[in-house]
């Protein structure tokens, strides 16, 4: 799969292609849908399959300070659209201009001029350009004047759910990893670099790896998680996770932290990944340290189980 950001150099003799477009934070189990009708198009009509998506989101550029929780950060989505099939992920870097660009130039200059689409593939709610006035009747409509064209594709529902990258924040924010996983159709993943600690889980006898994440991603709500270790040479190690304060202790700093089962190493400094496979609890305040080795040695059991 190509990786370009922005379409300044697009490969000389650049054809037709099928486009989707999206910020698709998540790659969720509806996204994957609308990624794999793109895909099977383009393979109909034996061109490539562009995934266009933006950086940073849209909301933080038209309304500073309004980011959404991230579930996913541009290179884990470009992995994931990459086994769908999709040929390249095309990132546009978002800006004011790009923001305040009317819909009808969106679709002349970038779809037609630049990428010569022959079919473009977004969800029935999608919209873009200025003020988000385009929707996919104007791509209909422009569609038939330029000689390509859209499909809206439907929105994936289970049991009255829609998915959603909005619902499957609520679900992580709620700690309820599982719902999430669910309507991901994976584990939701946290990475991050491991960084120094204070050194407290390691004279408890539970040393601990702390992950230094990045500015908007999506942590689950306080509490403790049996989660997958996955570490930058792909090894899945069991891990029971922290998120929290540290009442015990009267912590203030807001921390994830990985006790990793069965390994004595050191992982500073190294990039590695939490896939969270379930809550066991949430954060408790223990008056002993001998009450909390109690229930982390539960904590323990526990995950290993869970995991197994």
């Amino acid at each position: 799969m190509q990786r370009w950001r922005g379409l300044e150099n697009l490969p000389g003799g650049w054809g037709r292609c099928v486009v989707t477009i999206g910020v698709f934070d998540g790659v969720h189990r509806g996204h994957q849908a609308l990624i794999g009708r793109a895909v099977e198009i383009a393979r109909e009509k034996r061109v490539p399959c562009v995934l266009m998506t933006f950086d940073p989101h849209p909301s933080e550029v038209v309304r500073p300070g309004s980011h959404p929780a991230q579930l996913s950060t541009l290179r884990r989505r470009s992995e994931l659209v990459e086994q769908l099939g999709v040929d390249v992920f095309c990132v546009i870097p978002f800006t004011l201009e790009v923001s305040r660009m009317p819909a009808d130039e969106f679709v002349h200059e970038v779809l037609v001029e630049q990428l010569h689409v022959a079919a473009v593939v977004v969800g029935e709610n999608f919209t873009f350009g200025s003020k988000a006035a385009g929707n996919v009747e104007l791509l209909r409509r422009l569609g038939q004047r330029f000689g390509f064209v859209t499909e809206g594709a439907d929105l994936v529902t289970d049991d009255g759910v829609t998915y959603s990258s909005t619902y499957i924040r609520a679900c992580i924010d709620a700690g309820d990893v599982k719902a999430a996983a669910h309507a991901l159709g994976r584990p939701h993943r946290l990475e991050g670099i491991v960084v120094r600690g204070d050194g407290r889980g390691k004279e408890l006898g539970f040393p601990t790896a702390n992950l230094s994440t990045p500015r908007f991603a999506a942590v689950p709500a306080d509490g403790v998680y049996a989660c997958w270790f996955i570490h930058a040479d792909g090894r899945r190690l069991k891990a029971a996770v922290s998120v929290g304060t540290n009442p015990t202790f009267s912590g203030r700093e807001r921390r994830v932290e990985a006790f990793v089962l069965d390994v004595d190493e050191d992982f500073y400094g190294q990039r590695v990944a939490l896939d969270f496979v379930e809550r066991l609890r949430g954060m408790e305040r223990f008056d002993s340290v001998d009450e909390l080795l109690v229930q982390m040695h539960k904590d323990v059991e526990e995950t290993r189980g869970l995991l197994a």
